[in-house]
């Protein structure tokens, strides 16, 4: 056992440590052990110095579903009447999560199924990108610590729907509240939307300062996030798999006292080196919103309209991806703008595609500029085709050249373009 403050960590298995804690002292539980996965996982550390790893390798269900009630009926124990529990898990074990919580915690203390929704990176694998993990809430009773949080009004949502009251007539369909005299009935203060059961929170960028290392590693705002919800300052946060520490060390950061347990002694001394030094990650997404992301040219996009592409965003060279590769490497596109020369263009494109293994790119000319008379600087590999609106404008220019020549001759009945 090392104290922290307020905060202790034990190395060992929780089935064994819980059972030396006192009975209803534990004010919330969050547990996110092995998931079924039926794999060894491990990580390095950003300076490769250091490899944390653990085996998630089990002999049948049976066994997996017998190490989680051993330990669900010590965490059951040590919860406090008011307390909450939420479990942690993916689709590889949710069926047998939310049978032994119902069977543990009964099925009229299951309060809700937490969506954990995150975009991580793309999945070659046939079939659906994963992109969720499942959080099941539980309560020891029906009196239970919750605190509401709040969160914007949605865009599309009516001025009039948040200002006025809102009541169901005699059909039960809604209608706003009016009194005696028939005036629309106001809302009073404005708070926001209650928090939904999906989430959406960034997964940990490999980039974050926030990163350990450890394999599982979850990002401090999801528990800051559980624990604010469930408990008040200077309540009693446990968590019997703890990891890398986040658990205890967003307890911290929130004047909760933290309890922290794990087999492992390399996670037990990682979690009391960020207790000493928390680092956490702020999240640019969920501050400016996913939309602010998205500064693709829609001007140049709309140029690509009827061919088939992948836009980007974040990015000043590139506009969009061919959904075909050569030889499995990508085909980027990028449409010439305003007041940019071709060949500004073509530097532009081919130095975002540079340590991207790209052989083509595609750059869409909106404007002649005489490329072709220095085809020869373009940089390797960029390929110089006409937007619609530069060949069609061609191809009236080179009517136009021949019935100046030939003012009787008829236009070509082909169709196509006279040869200029």
């Amino acid at each position: 056992m090392q104290p922290h403050n307020e905060t202790k960590v034990y190395c060992g298995d929780c089935v064994h440590v819980l059972k030396e804690f006192p009975s209803a002292t534990v004010d919330l539980v969050y547990l996110d052990p092995p998931f079924f996965t039926q794999k060894s996982h491990a990580l390095r550390t950003r300076d490769r110095k250091r490899q944390f790893s653990f085996d998630d390798m089990w002999n049948s269900h049976r066994d997996y579903s017998r190490f989680l009630d051993d330990r669900l009926a010590e965490i059951y124990r040590v919860l406090n009447g008011n307390g909450s529990l939420f479990f942690h898990c993916d689709r590889n074990a949710t069926h047998l999560v939310r049978l032994l919580l119902d069977n543990v915690f009964g099925t009229t203390q299951f309060r809700s199924e937490i969506i954990w929704t995150y975009r991580r990176w793309s999945n070659a694998k046939r079939g659906l990108l994963p992109a969720h993990q499942t959080i099941y809430y539980y309560t020891k009773s029906d009196k239970f610590t919750f605190n509401t949080i709040w969160e914007d009004y949605s865009p599309s949502t009516n001025v009039d729907q948040i200002l006025q009251q809102r009541v169901r007539d005699e059909y039960g369909k809604a209608v706003y509240r009016r009194d005696n005299s028939g005036e629309v009935v106001a809302n009073g203060a404005k708070k926001g939307v209650p928090l939904s059961d999906v989430w959406d929170i960034p997964y940990l960028n490999p980039k974050a300062r926030e990163r350990t290392g450890y394999p599982t590693q979850k990002p401090l705002l999801l528990l800051e996030r559980i624990i604010h919800l469930a408990t008040n300052e200077g309540d009693t946060v446990l968590d019997p798999f703890c990891g890398s520490g986040t658990t205890v060390v967003a307890a911290q950061l929130l004047s909760r006292k933290g309890i922290g347990i794990d087999l492992s002694p390399d996670a037990i001394e990682l979690t009391q080196r960020r207790l000493d030094n928390p680092v956490k990650s702020e999240s640019n997404l969920l501050v400016q919103g996913r939309e602010s992301y998205r500064n693709a040219d829609q001007a140049a996009l709309a140029l690509l309209k009827g061919l088939n592409v992948v836009p980007v965003q974040r990015n000043n060279g590139i506009d969009a991806f061919l959904p075909d590769d050569l030889d499995g490497k990508p085909i980027p596109v990028r449409v010439q703008r305003p007041c940019e020369t071709i060949l500004d263009g073509a530097r532009k494109l081919y130095k975002a595609s540079q340590n991207k293994d790209i052989e083509i790119m595609f750059l869409i000319a909106t404007a002649r500029g005489g490329y072709f008379s220095f085809v020869d600087e373009l940089p390797p590999g960029v390929i110089v085709v006409d937007a619609p609106a530069v060949s069609v404008k061609d191809h009236v220019n080179a009517y136009k050249r021949t019935r100046q020549r030939t003012p009787n001759q008829a236009i070509n009945p082909t169709g196509r373009c006279p040869a200029t």
